[in-house]
């Protein structure tokens, strides 16, 4: 599970949900969550929240342009890569901290990903969870 502390900076609020923005090392992850501050304590601007993903979640891009639908898109660069026959293990560095992406290693070739590599990882907003810290 890939998991990163940030800062909660915005609430945008519905009867049953929330969208949430995190700043997570000066850059800004969404996430929407079945909660909202009236329902969850922890969802208050200014606290200090846990995002977690699946490393199945992380989609892997190479020179991507224009607009996309998915809101949380960041630049890293490819620390490791591990294939086998199936499945690809790409280590990824991001400002610091390590994400971990798991993809077809049939993408993993068409993208020509090796180490070194200056990439985008996306993940969809409804697929990153927030975890309190003081939970």
């Amino acid at each position: 599970m890939n998991k990163l502390d940030g800062k909660i900076v915005l609430i945008e609020t519905s009867p049953h949900m929330s969208m949430v923005d995190i700043d997570v090392s000066g850059d800004v992850f969404s996430s929407i969550v079945l909660e909202t501050p009236s329902t969850a304590a922890y969802l208050k601007e200014g606290n200090s929240i846990t995002l977690l993903f699946k490393e199945t979640e992380v989609s892997i891009a190479k020179n991507l342009s224009g607009l996309i639908s998915l809101r949380n898109r960041f630049k890293a660069k490819i620390k490791r890569l591990e294939k086998s026959e199936i499945l690809a293990k790409v280590i990824l560095d991001y400002k610091g901290h390590e994400i971990v992406s798991i993809i077809s290693t049939r993408s993993a070739i068409k993208l020509q990903l090796a180490p070194g590599d200056d990439i985008e990882w996306l993940v969809k907003t409804n697929e990153v969870s927030l975890c309190s810290l003081s939970s």
